[in-house]
């Protein structure tokens, strides 16, 4: 009989990796994440998404749009949120 050191030698595993693999990982509970308390609420996210639709944005990318928007006075919200609502 070989021992396990041994064997993982021969192997070319670590012998750490061996016994990973001889235990069934137990599925980890899956926790909602928490909202942000900054985040845009639902009637913020419609307004964002159909600016980014208007027939004047629709060739534009959201830093542009933002850009745009900002000359005419007009914040929905931060740039990073923008290319976020565009990706939807």
């Amino acid at each position: 009989m070989i021992g396990t050191a041994a064997a993982c030698s021969a192997m070319g595993i670590k012998r750490a990796t061996f016994y990973r693999q001889q235990r069934p990982l137990a599925p980890r509970p899956v926790q909602p994440r928490p909202k942000p308390p900054r985040a845009l609420t639902e009637a913020e996210r419609a307004s964002v998404l159909q600016v980014l639709h208007e027939e004047r944005f629709i060739d534009q990318s959201p830093a542009e749009v933002y850009a745009k928007l900002l000359g005419e006075g007009t914040y929905l919200c931060s740039l990073r949120a923008m290319y976020r609502r565009g990706k939807r």
